[in-house]
C-alpha cells in the first residue's frame, strides 16, 4: 500500500502573516459577504438542490419529515390516575422547529397516539422573533422533588425542567425554567430560573437550588469556552450573588457539579464535582450527603442537620471514568492501572467495580476489585445502562454489537445472560425508569434494516437456566428479554438487492482495518461503481451499522456503493485503537483511510475517478488531509464543518479542548508533527490538479470555527486561479455544528453534497 504524500509544506511563521485571518471574524460584513457570494457561486456551478432534476432534495426531505418516523419518547413519571406519561419532540413540515408533546404510555403503544402539545417551538420562535432550536432539557428529578406526588392519587410526576434553547442551532443556549404541570415558563414573579446565552451547564440540586456553570463575566470561562466556575443558585436570589462552590483552572476544558441519587438501589446520595483537565482526563471529588443537604442553606428542613462530610478526592487515574451504581463504583479504564503497588495490573479498556464506601473512606489500597469486562484484541466496551436491578453492558466484537445482562447487588454484579454472538447491527438498551422497574427500550437497526423500537424487561433474562443462546441473524423479537414490538420504521428506500459485508484492508504498518460495504448483490467489478467512502477516526467515536435512510435515497438507490471505514482514532476496538492515532501518531488514521480506499480500487469496486470521500468535523480534517496528500486517489471530496488550520485551531472557539487529541501548536508539537497534518498549510502550489471538492460549514457553528473552511477555500481559490482545482463552498447561515437548523436546511445540505459527489463520479466513469 502506498501513501506517498504529494504536498509541499508552506506554513506561516506567525499569525500576522496569515492573509486570510480576517475570515475568522465570524459575523463581520466582509466575512458574511464572502460567505454569501460563495454560496451564489456554488449554486451557480452545482445547481440548486431544491430545483434539481435528480429529486434528491425532495426524497431526503420526505425521509426527514415522514410521519412514519419513530417518535422516540422519555418517561416523565405517572399522573394521578397512575398512567405513565411520556414526552417527545416532533418535527415535521408544519412544525419544522418542533412540537414538544406528551401522551400516556398506553396511548403511545397504539398506532395513533393521542398527543397533547406542551410547547410549540415554532410559535415561540415567531413570538420572540428568534430562530429557536430546541437543545434538550434538564429535568428536576422526582426523587428530590417533594411536589412530584402533590397532584394526588397515584401521581409521581416530573413537575419542572430547565429548557435549553439555541439561536439558530449554536451550542450556546438560553436556559428557561418550564412548569410541566401548567405547561408554561415559570415567570419572574415566581422567581423562575433563566439564564442568558452561553455554553451553560445547569442542573437541579433540589427544587429551589441549581448548580450553574456559565459565563458570569471575565475569568468565569475556560480557554476552551466552557464553564470554569460552578455557583449554587437559590431561587429568589440574584445569580450575581450566588456563591461560588467550585472552580477549576483557566486551562481546564470545563468543570461540573451534579447529584447522583442511588437510594432506589440501596445506596446513598452522592454529590460529585469534576474538573475536566483535558478532553480525556479529569479530577473528581465525591461525598455522600442526605436529602436535607440538597436544600437551600436557610431551608427550615436543614435545621438541626449536621453539615455534610468533606469531599474526598477520587484516587484513580485521571484518564479513567467512574459511575456510582447502588453501593458500587464502576471504574472504566483508558490506560493500564495498578491500584495496589505490586498487585494486579488491570488492562486499559476494562470495567472494574469496587465497594464505593470502602474506596472513599479507606482508599484504593484497601479495596478488592472485580473485573466486569476485559477487552481482547478485537473486542471493546461500548457503554452500559442500568434499570433498577440490572446493568446492561454493550460491547463490540469486530465492530459488531452484543448485549449482556448483570444483576445488581450491594456487593457486586452477577452475570445472568444475554446475547451469545455479536451481530452486524446497532442494538442498544435503555432503561425506561431506572428508579422504579426493569423495563427497557430496545433500539435496533442495520445498514439495510430499518430502525425499530421494542419494549423489553431485563429481569426476563433470568427466566432461563442458561444464557441466551440466540445465534447470529436471529430476530430481536425472539430474545427472552423482548416483550413486544412498539414502533418500526418502514423501508425508506429499496434495499431488496443490497448486501452488507465486512471487509479488511491492510494499513502501512500491517494493521487490519475493518470496513463495512453496502452494494447491489450483482455488482459489476469493473471499477465504474460510484463509491462513497465515509470516515471519522477521532475522539474514540465508533462507526458501525445503523439505518441511515438519507444515504439510502441519496446514494444507494442510485446504484452507488457505500463504505464506512473503522480507522484508528475511533473507539471500535477500545482506548488502544483510539490512542494509536493520537498526536504524533495521527498519520496512522490517514494511512488507514487510504488503505481502505486502495483496497476498494484493487478489488475493482471502483477506480480513483469513481471514488468519493466524505467526512465532517474531525472527519473534515481527514478530508482535508486526503485532499492534500492523496489527490490521485479520489474523484470527489465532501469536507464538512472541518478543522483545517491546525496552527490556530486551539485559539478558535472550543479548539483548546482538543489539544489532548491533536497536540499543542504553541509547543514543539507544531514542528515535530502537527504541521504534517494541517491541510491549510499543505497546499502544493506546484500541483496542477486536485480533485473536485465541496466544503460546507455553518455561520452559527460555535464549536468548530467556520474560519477553518473559509480560509482554506479562499486560499485554494487564490493559489489555484489558473489550475485545475475545482473547489465549491457553501456556508449555511444557521445550523450550528450539525450544519442545519431544521429539516429543510438539512435536506438542502444533504442533497447538495450527494448530488455533487454522485454527478462528479458519474461524469468521471470514462476517465
Amino acid at each position: 500500500m502506498t501513501t506517498t504524500s504529494r504536498t509541499t509544506s508552506i506554513p506561516f511563521t506567525s499569525e500576522g502573516e496569515d492573509p486570510y485571518i480576517w475570515l475568522e471574524d465570524v459575523e463581520s460584513e466582509k466575512s458574511l459577504s464572502f460567505a454569501k457570494e460563495s454560496n451564489e457561486k456554488c449554486l451557480a456551478a452545482l445547481g440548486d438542490p431544491t430545483t434539481s432534476s435528480t429529486g434528491t432534495y425532495s426524497k431526503v426531505l420526505s425521509v426527514l419529515e415522514s410521519d412514519d418516523r419513530i417518535a422516540y419518547v422519555a418517561k416523565y413519571g405517572t399522573n394521578a390516575d397512575g398512567e405513565v406519561m411520556v414526552y417527545n419532540l416532533w418535527k415535521d413540515s408544519n412544525n419544522p422547529k418542533g412540537l414538544w408533546r406528551k401522551t400516556t404510555f398506553e396511548s403511545y403503544k397504539s398506532d395513533q397516539p393521542e398527543w397533547e402539545t406542551v410547547l410549540n417551538i415554532d410559535e415561540l420562535a415567531e413570538k420572540d422573533g428568534i430562530s429557536w432550536v430546541y437543545k434538550g432539557n434538564s429535568k428536576l428529578s422526582r426523587s428530590i422533588d417533594p411536589l412530584s406526588t402533590s397532584l394526588g392519587g397515584k401521581s409521581n410526576i416530573v413537575t419542572r425542567t430547565l429548557l435549553s434553547l439555541s439561536r439558530g442551532g449554536a451550542d450556546a443556549t438560553y436556559i428557561k425554567e418550564f412548569d410541566l404541570i401548567r405547561q408554561e415558563f415559570v415567570s419572574q414573579d415566581e422567581h423562575g430560573f433563566t439564564l442568558p446565552e452561553a455554553k451553560t451547564r445547569a442542573s437541579y440540586k433540589s427544587r429551589d437550588v441549581l448548580y450553574v456553570g456559565s459565563d458570569f463575566g471575565e475569568g468565569s470561562m475556560t480557554d476552551s469556552g466552557y464553564p470554569r466556575v460552578i455557583k449554587e443558585w437559590v431561587r429568589g436570589t440574584s445569580i450575581e450573588d450566588a456563591p461560588t462552590v467550585f472552580e477549576g483552572e483557566k486551562t481546564d476544558v470545563s468543570v461540573s457539579a451534579y447529584i447522583n441519587d442511588q437510594r432506589s438501589r440501596n445506596g446513598p446520595i452522592y454529590e460529585i464535582r469534576s474538573r475536566s483537565i483535558t478532553f480525556y482526563t479529569s479530577k473528581r471529588w465525591v461525598r455522600r450527603i442526605l436529602f436535607e443537604h440538597l436544600l437551600a442553606p436557610d431551608d427550615p428542613q436543614r435545621k438541626g442537620v449536621e453539615d455534610p462530610e468533606d469531599f474526598q478526592a477520587l484516587d484513580i487515574q485521571d484518564d479513567a471514568s467512574v459511575s456510582m451504581i447502588g453501593k458500587r463504583m464502576i471504574i472504566t479504564l483508558r490506560s493500564d492501572w495498578e491500584p495496589i503497588q505490586g498487585g494486579k495490573v488491570y488492562k486499559n479498556g476494562s470495567l472494574l467495580h469496587v465497594e464505593a464506601d470502602l474506596f472513599l473512606t479507606k482508599g484504593k489500597e484497601a479495596c478488592d476489585y472485580t473485573v466486569l469486562f476485559e477487552p481482547t484484541e478485537r473486542t471493546a466496551y461500548d457503554g452500559f445502562s442500568c434499570t433498577k436491578n440490572y446493568l446492561i453492558l454493550s460491547t463490540l466484537d469486530n465492530v459488531k454489537s452484543k448485549l449482556t445482562f448483570y444483576k445488581i447487588h450491594d456487593d457486586g454484579f452477577t452475570f445472568v445472560g444475554g446475547d451469545s454472538k455479536a451481530q452486524i447491527r446497532a442494538c442498544s438498551a435503555g432503561s425506561i425508569d431506572s428508579t422504579e422497574n426493569d423495563d427497557i427500550f430496545l433500539y435496533s437497526s442495520g445498514y439495510t434494516e430499518p430502525s425499530s423500537l421494542s419494549l423489553g424487561d431485563a429481569s426476563k433474562v433470568e427466566l432461563t437456566d442458561t444464557p441466551d443462546t440466540i445465534v447470529e441473524g436471529t430476530a430481536l423479537s425472539d430474545k427472552n428479554y423482548h416483550l413486544e414490538d412498539l414502533k418500526s420504521l418502514p423501508a425508506m428506500y429499496d434495499a431488496t438487492n443490497l448486501v452488507v459485508s465486512q471487509k479488511f484492508a491492510i494499513s502501512n504498518d500491517g494493521t487490519q482495518i475493518p470496513y463495512f460495504i453496502i452494494h447491489h448483490k450483482d455488482i459489476s467489478l469493473d471499477g465504474n461503481n460510484p463509491t462513497l467512502l465515509y470516515g471519522y477516526g477521532g475522539f474514540e467515536i465508533s462507526l458501525g451499522p445503523k439505518y441511515i435512510a438519507t444515504v439510502g435515497v441519496a446514494w444507494l438507490e442510485r446504484g452507488g456503493v457505500y463504505v464506512e471505514a473503522n480507522i484508528r482514532g475511533g473507539g471500535e476496538f477500545g482506548p488502544a485503537w483510539h490512542q494509536a492515532g493520537l498526536k504524533s501518531k495521527r498519520h496512522k488514521c490517514y494511512e488507514d483511510f487510504i488503505a481502505v480506499g486502495e483496497d476498494l480500487v484493487e478489488n475493482n469496486i471502483c477506480k480513483p475517478a469513481t471514488l468519493a470521500a466524505r467526512g465532517g468535523s474531525n472527519g473534515g480534517l481527514l478530508m482535508g488531509m486526503m485532499y492534500v496528500s492523496r489527490p490521485d486517489l479520489f474523484g470527489a471530496i465532501h469536507c464538512a464543518v472541518p478543522l483545517l488550520d491546525m496552527k490556530r485551531f486551539h485559539n478558535l472557539l472550543a479548539g483548546a479542548s482538543w489539544m489532548a487529541e491533536y497536540g499543542n501548536p504553541d509547543s514543539s508539537d507544531w514542528d515535530e508533527f502537527l504541521h504534517k497534518y494541517s491541510p491549510y498549510h499543505l497546499i502544493d502550489e506546484s500541483n496542477a490538479k486536485y480533485p473536485p471538492m465541496l466544503v460546507t460549514t455553518s455561520t452559527r457553528d460555535d464549536r468548530v470555527h467556520p474560519g477553518h473552511a473559509r480560509k482554506m477555500v479562499k486560499k485554494l481559490w487564490d493559489l489555484g486561479e489558473d489550475k485545475d482545482w475545482p473547489v465549491y463552498y457553501y456556508e449555511n447561515i444557521e445550523g450550528g455544528h450539525g450544519g442545519a437548523a431544521d429539516a429543510k436546511q438539512s435536506a438542502f445540505m444533504t442533497a447538495l453534497a450527494y448530488d455533487f459527489m454522485f454527478n462528479t463520479l458519474t461524469n468521471n466513469k470514462s476517465v
